[in-house]
Order: C-alpha cells, then structure tokens, then sequence
C-alpha cells in the first residue's frame, strides 16, 4: 500500500541490557540482528538514560527530565499509587497530531497503573498489548501474583515466553497498520533481560552445569530478544517499508549488579551514574534520509527522543511544557558536524561532549563517593582519572552548571521503593477500575 512521506517510527527499547551484552560492544553473547542493525544504522557512541527504568521511560515520553515531576531516584513498584503528572504531554499525543493515526506501545509500561488516568490508552496510545508493571513472570505474565498481562483494557490470557509474545504482536501490528496510508508509531519495550531470570529450554546451551545456570540463562535471554527483534526487523522489509521506518533501538540504562550482564569498557551498573549505568546501547536506522554504516559521537539521550522525532514529522507548535531534551536530527541528517550541549544524568552528574562531573552526596550509596569527580570522558570512557584538582576552571563551571539542575524540583514524588509494600494485595489480574 502506498505510504505516506512521513516515515513509521518503531522505538525497541531493551530492558536492564549492558553496554558488554551485546557482540558490536565487545560482548560474548551472540547478538547478530542487533550486530547487524549497528552495521546498517548509526552508532549513537554517547546516548545516555536515567539510571534506572521508570525514569528513563518517562524521560522518553515527555522529553523533559523525570525530576520534574518527581520520578528519578526509583522505579514505580506495585503496591505505588503513583503516576507521571497528566499535566505532561506524552509522545504519542504529539504524533497524533502529525498525522500518526495507530500508535502502540507493545511490552512494559511502568509509568503509573492505579488509575486510569496513567495508562497507556489515556496518555495518546490507540493501542496496548503488554503489561502494567516491571519484573513480571516471562512464563505466567504474573507480578504480585496476579496476571498482568493486557490486551488494551483487557486482560489477555495469551500463553507463551514474553519476549516473543511482544514481538509476535508487533509484528501482526505492523502488518495491520501497513495497510492505511497513515505513518504509525511503535514504542516495542521488551522486558529483557531484565529479572527475573527465566529462559526456553531450548534457548539454554548445552551441556550446562548448576553453576552457571543464571549465566546462561541471562545469555538465553539475551540471545531471545535478539532472534525477536529480527521478527520485528524482518517483516519491514517484508512488507516493503523498511526504507521509511525510523528504527531506534537503546537500553533503558545498564546492566542490573544481581545479573549476569556487563557494562564491558564501562565502569559501574544500573542504580548508578558511572557510564555502566547510564551510557546505553543505541542505534538508529533510517534508510530513506539517514546515512548509514557510521559512529555518531555526539552527546544525546533518551529526553532528546521526543524533540528529534518531532522535528522529523514536521511539528513546530511549541509544547506547554518546555523540553529539556533537543533535535539532534541536524547532526544526524549531516547538516550540522554537532551541537555543544551539558546532558543532566540525575543525581548531581553532568556530562558533555569532553567532560564529565559527578557531585558527592546527591548520589546513592552505591557508588559511595566521598569527593567529587571530574573525567575528561572523551579520553578515559572507563572513568579511571579524576582531574577536579587540575582542571580547575572546568571543575567550577560544571559545578555552576549543575546548580541549576540539581534545583529542579517537583511537588509530588514517587515513594521510596518499599514504601506501601507491607500488606500489599495486587488487584484481580491488575484490572484498572478508577
């Protein structure tokens, strides 16, 4: 069918998935769908998240930075009443206004489940498949012991591994969608590798011993979402759309420290603002406008999501809410060699395209700092040489600089993690009533 000039846009996004989990960084698993869509694609070398999930995804929703509306120190658990302010224009309402008439977001939404004012059908999605909550049973679909497991408002009883259930109906989407003259949207956020860590028989190797068991089962599941993501990759082409579908794959942040994965050169993990934490994966493919087969160096992330998409559909109305993130379209269409810019990460950090600063005492206990830290992170991507003693003018500015983030506050925020939890009973198959 003839398709509009405005191109499909189809986000996957990796959940708790390293920097060294992958074959093009340097990893051990086999990965060869995403090894080949870095080959055919760009390389974004520094696109950076949150450093952990619920934050990340709101970040890409809104492209404003979570801590304004009080998302950035922890996830949304179960037993949480909590949900981004209905206030922020999501990403989804933006398109529906250029044109996007199916928008759907396939897998793990995180982002507010108690009621019906957060989910994903009242925040511009046309359509749901996946689940509410994070870290659900890959085999029952279960969180708290209850189903949850979504077919729009619907609970859905599809039997099956997550991972390819998700792709299985991106892929039935897609081929649906394919058929109107309408551009669609496609926000696919697999749940792996994140925990808990279950594989398919079949996706073990063998032989195995007990002693690795949750190696190569996280390995197995990486190996899944690789093989489904060439589902999701396969039937473009099939259907002859490949060429106008922007593809942008990334991880929500790094690898989990109780999981197998690896943040390979990087140092640190999820939880944390070292570049293991927050430096992810990411790739983008368009092959109708976008030169391929390259390494893109400049700073970007997951809050510039929205700006540059909205860019490339052509939307010009200025949002109610101003952005925190940017277009990088320029840079990546080779109209512009880059754009000078410092990138929050939460947490007193602050990156740009040469340096790096990290505050003591705004960071979580985790990373246990006692001094700041200063790295020149275009030399030294392992964070191995702090230089706040000697690059003191660059030290004073990034300090300056990160006031004026770290002021920024919100008059509601999500609780801490444990808080509710005690005496918690999840609802009927996680049905939204209110």
């Amino acid at each position: 069918m003839a398709q509009s000039k405005k191109p499909n846009i189809l986000i996957i996004l990796a959940d708790d998935l390293g920097w060294g989990d992958l074959g093009y960084l340097g990893g051990t698993i086999k990965t060869p769908v995403i090894d080949q869509l870095a080959k055919d694609g760009i390389r974004l070398n520094r696109f950076y998240t949150a450093a952990v999930c619920s934050p990340t995804r709101a970040g890409l929703m809104t492209g404003r930075y979570p801590d304004r509306f009080g998302l950035r120190e922890t996830v949304i658990p179960p037993w949480s009443k909590f949900g981004v302010n209905t206030d922020e224009t999501f990403l989804p309402e933006y398109l529906a206004k250029a044109g996007y008439k199916n928008r759907a977001i396939i897998g793990k939404w995180h982002l507010g489940h108690a009621s019906l004012k957060y989910h994903p059908l009242h925040r511009g999605f046309t359509h749901f498949y996946g689940h509410l909550n994070g870290a659900i049973d890959y085999f029952t679909h279960k969180r708290e012991g209850e189903l949850d497991w979504h077919n729009d408002f619907n609970s859905s009883y599809d039997e099956g591994y997550a991972t390819d259930l998700l792709a299985d109906e991106a892929v039935k989407r897609i081929r649906q969608y394919s058929q109107e003259e309408n551009p669609f949207f496609m926000y696919l956020a697999f749940n792996a590798p994140h925990g808990p860590f279950q594989a398919k028989e079949e996706d073990l190797l063998k032989p195995r011993g007990e002693d690795d068991l949750k190696k190569q089962t996280y390995a197995a599941m990486v190996r899944s979402l690789d093989r489904n993501i060439g589902k999701v990759l396969e039937i473009l082409k099939t259907l002859n759309i490949e060429d106008n579908t922007i593809v942008l794959f990334f991880s929500d942040n790094g690898y989990a420290p109780d999981s197998p994965g690896s943040s390979g050169e990087l140092k640190g993990s999820k939880f944390t603002e070292w570049e293991g934490g927050v430096r992810a994966p990411a790739i983008i493919k368009w092959p109708a406008k976008l030169k391929g087969g390259k390494t893109m160096e400049q700073v970007t992330g997951y809050v510039d999501v929205l700006p540059t998409l909205l860019d490339i559909a052509g939307i010009t109305e200025a949002p109610e809410n101003p952005l925190d993130g940017i277009s990088i379209y320029p840079v990546l269409n080779g109209s512009k060699s880059g754009i000078q810019r410092d990138f929050y990460l939460g947490e007193g950090a602050l990156v740009n395209s040469n340096w790096k600063l990290i505050e003591a005492g705004n960071n979580n206990s985790i990373m246990k700092l006692q001094t700041d830290v200063l790295f020149n992170i275009s030399r030294d991507i392992g964070e191995r040489k702090d230089l706040k003693d000697t690059e003191t003018t660059i030290y004073k500015d990034l300090k300056t600089k990160l006031e004026t983030y770290n002021s920024i506050k919100s008059s509601k925020q999500v609780p801490p993690y444990g808080q509710g939890r005690k005496g918690f009973v999840a609802p009927k198959e996680w049905g939204v009533k209110e």
